[in-house]
C-alpha cells in the first residue's frame, strides 16, 4: 500500500469515528423531536382532470399525463416542518399515479446534484476531438446541459441554500490536490488563498491536456457469418476510452460546471471515495431528506455515490424530475428520454418538481 492510499485510509478512519460522535450527539439531541411511529392511512382519493405533471419545462422533460390520478394522505409530516414538497409515483397495483404532500423541517434536508461535470464551458476541460465522448457525449449536447444547468437548476439552489442544512454535488475521482483547495469537502474547507491557487492549477493542468484522440475508424475487418456482431465490436455507439479520449482524459481535476456558482459553503463528494462517507456525514449533519438534483437520469443519476439507489435505503428522497436531464442518444432534445427515466424510477422512488418545493412564507 502507497503511502497516497495510506494517507486516504486514515482519513476514512478518522472521518469514520468523527462521524459516528456526531451523529450519536445528534441522536441524543433530537431524541425528543422524532415522533413515534404512525399508523398510515393508505386512502386513495381520485383526482378529477387533473393538469399534467412536469409540464413547467418541457423542452427538458415531456410532461407526464396517465388517465388516472390518485391522492394519498400527507407522508412526511415533520414536527418543525417549514418546507412543502408535493410528490408522486406510479404504481401498477394501484394502476395509476399517486401523488402525495410532504411537510419536511428544511434545516434537515440536504439538496444534491449529481455530476455537475465542468466540461465544454471554458475553464477548460472539453470534449476532445475529432470523436471523443464525456458527460453528455458530444459537446452540443453538453452545452444544452449546460444551459439546463443555468435556467433551472441554478435558479433551484440559489432559492433554497440558505434554508436547507446544505447543497452538495458529487464528481468522479477522489479528492485530489487541485479540487482540495477549490470546493469545501466532507472533510474541511479551504481558505481563500488556497482556492485562488487551486484555480490556477487547475487552469494549469486543464489546458495542457492534449484533447486530441483517433478519428472514427475508415474500415472494418468483417466475417462474411456475423458482419453485425464484428461491426458493432469494431465500431460501437460510444467509446470513451483512450482510444477516442486520449489517455490520461478521465485523470484529469473535473470540476463544478461553470454554469452554477458555486457558495463556499456548498460541499463537494466524490464517487471513489464511496457511499459510506457522504452517508455519514449527512447523519452527523442531522439531514433526513434528500432533494435530488443532476444528471444523467438513467445512469448517474440513479447508480453513482450520490445516487438515488443509494441515498433512498437511508433517507426519504425526493427526485426533482425537472432539475434532471437523462442522456438522449439519437434526439435533439432529451424531453422524452428524461421523462421516460423518470416515469420508471417513479415505480420505487417519489418524483417531485420544482414548482411544488415551496417554503412557508414569513409569519405563516
Amino acid at each position: 500500500m502507497n503511502s497516497r492510499h495510506l494517507q486516504f485510509s486514515w482519513y476514512t478512519c478518522c472521518l469514520g469515528l468523527m462521524a459516528s460522535l456526531l451523529i450519536s450527539h445528534n441522536q441524543a439531541t433530537l431524541a425528543d423531536d422524532v415522533p413515534p411511529a404512525r399508523t398510515y392511512s393508505n386512502q386513495l382519493r381520485r383526482l378529477e382532470s387533473p393538469g399534467p405533471l412536469l409540464a413547467d419545462y418541457p423542452d427538458y422533460v415531456a410532461p407526464v399525463n396517465d388517465l388516472t390520478r390518485y391522492e394519498a394522505p400527507i407522508l412526511v409530516d415533520d414536527p418543525r416542518a417549514n418546507l412543502s414538497v408535493r410528490a408522486w409515483r406510479w404504481s401498477y397495483n394501484a394502476r395509476g399515479i399517486i401523488e402525495m404532500p410532504n411537510r419536511l423541517e428544511a434545516n434537515a434536508t440536504a439538496i444534491i446534484m449529481v455530476h455537475p461535470w465542468g466540461i465544454d464551458d471554458g475553464q477548460g476541460w472539453r470534449t476532445p476531438e475529432p470523436a471523443g465522448c464525456a458527460d453528455f457525449c458530444t459537446p452540443a449536447k453538453n452545452h444544452l446541459g449546460g444551459k439546463h444547468t443555468r435556467e433551472v437548476i441554478a435558479p433551484f439552489l440559489n432559492q433554497l441554500r440558505s434554508d436547507v442544512n446544505c447543497v452538495m454535488y458529487s464528481l468522479p475521482g477522489t479528492e485530489d490536490s487541485v479540487r482540495k483547495k477549490l470546493y469545501r469537502s466532507v472533510r474541511g474547507r479551504p481558505k481563500q488563498a488556497e482556492t485562488e491557487t487551486g484555480r490556477r492549477e487547475l487552469h494549469e493542468v486543464l489546458h495542457e491536456f492534449q484533447y486530441e484522440g483517433e478519428p472514427v475508424p475508415k474500415q472494418l475487418t468483417l466475417s462474411a457469418s456475423q458482419p453485425v456482431i464484428d461491426y458493432f465490436k469494431q465500431f460501437p455507439g460510444l467509446d470513451a476510452g483512450p482510444k477516442f479520449n486520449h489517455a490520461g482524459f478521465w485523470e484529469l481535476p473535473i470540476p463544478v460546471t461553470s454554469d452554477l456558482k458555486v457558495d463556499p459553503d456548498d460541499i463537494v463528494i466524490y464517487d471513489a471515495e464511496g457511499y459510506a462517507i457522504l452517508r455519514d456525514f449527512l447523519k452527523a449533519q442531522g439531514v433526513r431528506h434528500v432533494l435530488l438534483t443532476g444528471y444523467a437520469t438513467d445512469m448517474c443519476f440513479c447508480r453513482t455515490t450520490a445516487g438515488f439507489e443509494n441515498l433512498s435505503q437511508d433517507f426519504n428522497v425526493f427526485l426533482v424530475g425537472d432539475a434532471t436531464l437523462a442522456t438522449f442518444p439519437a434526439n435533439a432534445k432529451p424531453n422524452h428520454a428524461t421523462n421516460a427515466a423518470i416515469s420508471f424510477a417513479s415505480l420505487n422512488q417519489l418524483i417531485t418538481q420544482i414548482s411544488w418545493v415551496e417554503l412557508d412564507k414569513p409569519g405563516k
